[in-house]
């Protein structure tokens, strides 16, 4: 991956900061944005915002991302903006149709979380040709981008990475383990496999590793099987799992082996990943602020429809195998654990406690003081 990231502390602040700069219009124009045939001038509110996601397999994107970027652009926009809604459903030839689309809908801007981040850097030129501005969401495309925000992703690769060591102890080089990273084409779970490797590597012996075809659950689970077919169900003492879908299909599959108490890692913080944690059936996720990326990618969407400069959203520059220097906003991550469930997913309003302890799972919580 030819990403890099300068100005290793992240801009939180410039989330907050950023609200006044989209309401008030006081930033530059951007000549590279603006397009002559939409009025040479600064756009007033009534913008079009594409928003393009990438699949609808991780609960995430439908729950979280495409709602909360919807509310930040209303919110900046006196409820005048537009969000014009599409999901690939993990296709990247019907993602470059979408793209197509929007440009002839002449949306003033779009938010793209690619699902192949080379493929699309075709697409993003042909927008940019026609003065539409890109922002780069949660997975850095190639093509001529304006604008990124993710999360560092090596970092959570890390995450990962530090809680399975920990969750092993004094015993991980006592077996295998597995390491089931997410889709090839995805630039993020190289990233997320750099941070963990980095973790795991000459710490525990890895006896299979996997690269999951479209991060798909059911995919997760034939490669865990395989794992346990090659390796020996004795073997195994953990599982590196990339996110949460994958680790509920790789838990599956442990449990039909007869595979018990060994940790599994995740990412995300799915409703059925958090309740898999209280059971202990996974051992950790790792919390990403969805509001916080979304709510940046709203700021710096409705700014570039305005023709306005992004100085003082992104504080940080990153680079893709095409473009350098895009100004970039990368939100910090946290471990979750049984032990801080309350103070990051209720707390910031992901679920309730009632959701997360209903039925089955009210004993769980009990025991660990949630409900």
């Amino acid at each position: 991956m030819n990403t890099r990231m300068r100005r290793a502390a992240v801009a939180v602040a410039a989330t907050a900061m950023a609200v006044s700069l989209a309401a008030c219009g006081s930033a530059k124009e951007s000549g590279d944005n603006a397009d002559s045939s939409k009025d040479s001038g600064k756009k007033g509110d009534a913008i079009k915002v594409g928003l393009l996601l990438p699949e609808n397999q991780t609960a995430r994107y439908e729950k979280f991302d495409k709602p909360l970027i919807e509310k930040k652009v209303k919110e900046l926009t006196n409820n005048k903006g537009e969000v014009v809604y599409a999901n690939a459903k993990q296709d990247a030839s019907q993602q470059a149709q979408q793209v197509d689309t929007m440009i002839t809908n002449k949306v003033d801007v779009l938010i793209v979380d690619a699902v192949d981040s080379k493929a699309i850097a075709g697409s993003i030129k042909k927008a940019k040709d026609q003065g539409i501005p890109v922002v780069a969401y949660d997975r850095l495309a190639e093509g001529p981008i304006d604008a990124y925000t993710s999360f560092d992703n090596v970092t959570v690769g890390k995450t990962q990475g530090e809680a399975l060591l920990e969750a092993l102890g004094d015993k991980a080089k006592d077996g295998q383990v597995v390491m089931m990273n997410g889709s090839s084409t995805d630039p993020n779970a190289a990233q997320f496999k750099e941070g963990a490797l980095s973790v795991l590597k000459g710490k525990v012996n890895i006896g299979r590793s996997y690269d999951t075809k479209e991060w798909k659950p059911e995919n997760a689970n034939a490669n865990m099987e395989g794992a346990i077919s090659a390796l020996g169900k004795d073997k195994i003492i953990g599982v590196y799992s990339a996110n949460d879908g994958m680790a509920g299909g790789i838990i599956t599959a442990l449990k039909a082996a007869g595979i018990d108490d060994i940790p599994v890692t995740g990412q995300d913080a799915e409703l059925n990943g958090v309740q898999r944690i209280i059971t202990g059936e996974q051992y950790m996720s790792v919390y990403k602020s969805y509001p916080q990326e979304a709510a940046t990618a709203g700021e710096m969407a409705v700014a570039l429809a305005k023709g306005e400069s992004l100085d003082s959203i992104a504080k940080d520059k990153a680079d893709s195998a095409t473009t350098k220097d895009i100004p970039t906003v990368l939100v910090p991550v946290v471990s979750l654990t049984k032990d801080n469930i309350k103070d990051t997913v209720v707390k910031e309003g992901f679920y309730t406690v009632d959701e997360i302890c209903a039925g089955k799972y009210k004993s769980a919580c009990d025991k660990i003081g949630l409900s």
